[in-house]
């Protein structure tokens, strides 16, 4: 099996990844080693508590579920990891299991599932779109992230948004405007372009839906679902958001921004 460990370019943007891959870790950096601690989830924990044969697997958080703290706390991230997380997988492996052969051989990546997504039931929309978006929000934060990007991807922001504080200023004001329960989202559109949007549910801009929506390949996002916040900020989105941007992880951000802009 294919291992998911690859965070280049944000867990393979266009889902080609194989979604059965016995799953990794994050890359820590020598800096943040000290926040290791033993509740960590690794591949074999999750293996232990997962039936090994199922077609997708958890993906590991690659941190402890305090390192992000005090910006997001660790009681939600248990929450969110083992419990909301981990029943999008469990579910969208019983949903793929009652599907026909023909369908079946439809959705063997989560490539395949976003570009036929209107061939399948809402029980595999909506599944593999909260598996596959939890797995790049775990992989688009980490301690100590608060900074300013400065490589290709500042230089493409300050062309798209005039500079990085605007920037943030129109991120935050359409995750705070999101309706309900949904994701806001950094993406490259077809035309190459920067652009800020947001999908609600478990939605994504990979999705082939009918209809207008987002569209394009994700660099950065953020969870708004009130479980990603409620238990440190209540209702108070708006101060969930602000305390993310200090553990944004840029370095994925750039890597993937730059995987994109080579295409």
């Amino acid at each position: 099996m294919e291992n998911t460990n690859s965070r280049r370019n944000f867990i393979k943007k266009t889902g080609l990844l194989s979604v059965g891959a016995l799953v990794g870790t994050n890359i820590i950096h020598a800096s943040n080693a000290t926040k290791l601690a033993s509740d960590i989830p690794t591949a074999v924990d999750i293996l232990s508590e997962n039936n090994v044969q199922d077609k997708f697997s958890l993906s590991a958080l690659g941190y402890s579920y305090d390192a992000l703290e005090p910006h997001i706390d660790k009681q939600t991230m248990e929450i969110h990891y083992g419990k909301h997380y981990k029943g999008y997988v469990t579910n969208l492996n019983i949903a793929y299991n009652s599907l026909d052969e023909s369908l079946k051989a439809k959705a063997q990546t989560y490539g395949d599932i976003f570009n036929n997504i209107n061939a399948f039931p809402d029980t595999i929309r909506n599944n593999a779109g909260g598996s596959y978006n939890h797995q790049i929000f775990w992989a688009s934060m980490k301690p100590d992230g608060n900074f300013v990007p400065r490589e290709k991807l500042g230089a493409a922001i300050n062309l798209a948004f005039g500079n990085f504080e605007n920037f943030k200023k129109l991120f935050a004001e359409a995750s705070t405007k999101r309706f309900g329960s949904g994701w806001a989202w950094l993406v490259i559109n077809k035309k190459g372009e920067l652009e800020i949007g947001t999908t609600a549910n478990q939605d994504n801009p990979l999705m082939k839906l009918k209809g207008k929506g987002l569209k394009g390949a994700p660099i950065l996002m953020l969870d708004v679902w009130e479980h990603a916040y409620y238990l440190k900020n209540q209702n108070r989105r708006a101060d969930y958001i602000a305390s993310w941007w200090n553990v944004v992880n840029w370095d994925e951000a750039e890597k993937s921004f730059v995987d994109e802009s080579n295409k």
